[in-house]
C-alpha cells in the first residue's frame, strides 16, 4: 500500500486519512488545528505475517486510541516504532515517552493510548513494526512494562533494531515483495532478541528461540556491513563474542553458508543499484565495490553465475525496458 494525500483534493483530505487508517490500519482519532494544512503519506510493506510502515504527517496534534476503538477494531499488534524526524510523546497506562529523532518506543494496540508532537503541531517521519501477539515468544506481561518507554536506540540490539528500521525507511521504495517477505524471520528474531534484553525473561526463552534471535541478530549485522570489503566470519564472531566455528554452526543448522548468504545479498544489492537510473554514472566496477566486491573480474563472474548476464549487459537490458 502506498498512499500520498497530495492525490486528494484539499477539504476532502482529512476525512480520507480518518477513514483510511480505521479501515486498512488501526481505528485512532486524530485531532489538527488546521484541515486546509493537513498532509500525509505513507508506504506500507508486507513482511511475511508482519508490515511496516513508513509515514509522514504535518499538521496533526495527536493521535487518541480510546476503549471504545480497541473494541470495534484491534489487529493485536505490539507496535514497535522508530521515529526518523520530529518530536513525539506517547502515553498508554501509566507510562510516558518523549521522543526525538533516533529513538525507538512501543505501544500495544489492545489498549488505550495517545500521542501527539512535542512542538504543537510539526513535521512528524516514522516507521512503525507491526509485531503480531502470537509471532513473538516473549511473555505478554513482560512487553506490556515496555510500553510507552523510550528503549535504548544508540547501544547493543537497540542499535540493530533502530538501523534496521531505519533501513526498510529508506529502501521501502525499491523493495520487492518477495524480498520484503523474506524478512519476516529477520524482523522477528531481531525483535525478539531486542525485546528480550530489556525483559528479565532470557531464562523463559526456550534455547532454540534464543538460537534463532542471535541468528537473525547476525544476518542483520551482514546487511548492514556487506559495503565492508573486510566484512569476515572472523570479524563477524567478534562483534557478536562468539567463536567461529560456532558462527558457522549457526548457519549450518540454518542451511545456507555464511559465504552464501554474503554473496547472494551482496549480488542483490548489486543488481538493484544497476537498476537504478540514479546511479548511470556510476561504472560497474563502482557498483561492485560499492558492494565489497574489489575486483571487477571476480564481480563479473559472480554476477553471471547468479543472473545469467554480465551486470554491463544486465543495466542495458533494464535500460531498454
Amino acid at each position: 500500500m502506498e498512499v500520498c494525500s497530495s492525490d486528494v483534493p484539499v477539504a476532502d483530505r482529512f476525512d480520507w486519512w480518518c477513514e483510511l487508517t480505521a479501515q486498512d490500519l488501526v481505528p485512532t482519532r486524530f485531532a489538527v488545528d488546521s484541515v486546509a494544512d493537513f498532509r500525509t503519506s505513507a508506504r506500507q510493506l508486507e513482511l511475511g505475517r508482519l508490515t511496516a510502515l513508513v509515514l509522514e504527517c504535518s499538521g496533526v496534534r495527536s493521535v487518541v486510541r480510546t476503549h471504545h476503538l480497541v473494541q470495534r477494531s484491534d489487529p493485536e499488534w505490539w507496535e514497535l516504532m522508530l521515529v526518523l524526524e520530529g518530536s513525539y510523546w506517547i502515553e498508554q497506562g501509566r507510562n510516558r515517552a518523549c521522543l526525538e529523532a533516533g529513538d525507538l518506543v512501543m505501544y500495544d494496540t489492545s489498549r488505550p493510548y495517545e500521542s501527539g508532537a512535542i512542538r504543537g503541531v510539526g513535521d512528524t517521519h516514522s516507521v512503525m513494526l507491526h509485531l503480531p501477539r502470537q509471532a513473538l515468544p516473549v511473555p505478554e506481561q513482560a512487553l506490556r512494562s515496555l510500553v510507552a518507554r523510550p528503549m535504548p536506540s544508540r547501544a547493543g540490539a537497540g542499535v540493530l533494531m533502530a538501523r534496521f528500521l531505519e533501513g526498510l525507511a529508506e529502501q521501502a521504495t525499491v523493495l520487492r515483495r518477495g524480498v520484503t517477505d523474506r524478512l519476516e524471520s529477520a524482523a522477528i528474531g531481531l525483535a525478539t532478541a531486542f525485546l528480550t534484553g530489556l525483559t528479565d525473561t532470557e531464562c523463559q526463552i526456550p534455547p532454540q528461540t534464543r538460537q534463532q534471535a542471535l541468528l537473525q541478530q547476525i544476518k542483520t549485522f551482514v546487511f548492514g556491513n556487506l559495503h565492508d570489503p573486510d566484512l569476515s566470519p572472523a570479524m563477524i564472531a567478534a562483534a557478536h563474542h562468539i567463536s567461529v566455528r560456532y558462527l558457522h554452526h549457526l548457519f549450518h543448522e540454518d542451511g545456507r553458508s555464511l559465504g552464501e548468504l554474503i554473496r547472494r545479498q551482496r549480488l542483490e544489492r548489486c543488481r538493484a543499484d544497476l537498476a537504478d537510473p540514479r546511479l548511470i554514472n556510476r561504472t560497474v566496477a563502482d557498483v561492485g565495490a560499492r558492494w565489497g566486491f574489489q575486483d571487477a573480474a571476480t564481480f563479473n563472474r559472480a554476477f553471471k553465475a547468479a543472473y545469467g548476464v554480465p551486470p554491463g549487459e544486465h543495466r542495458r537490458r533494464i535500460a531498454d525496458l
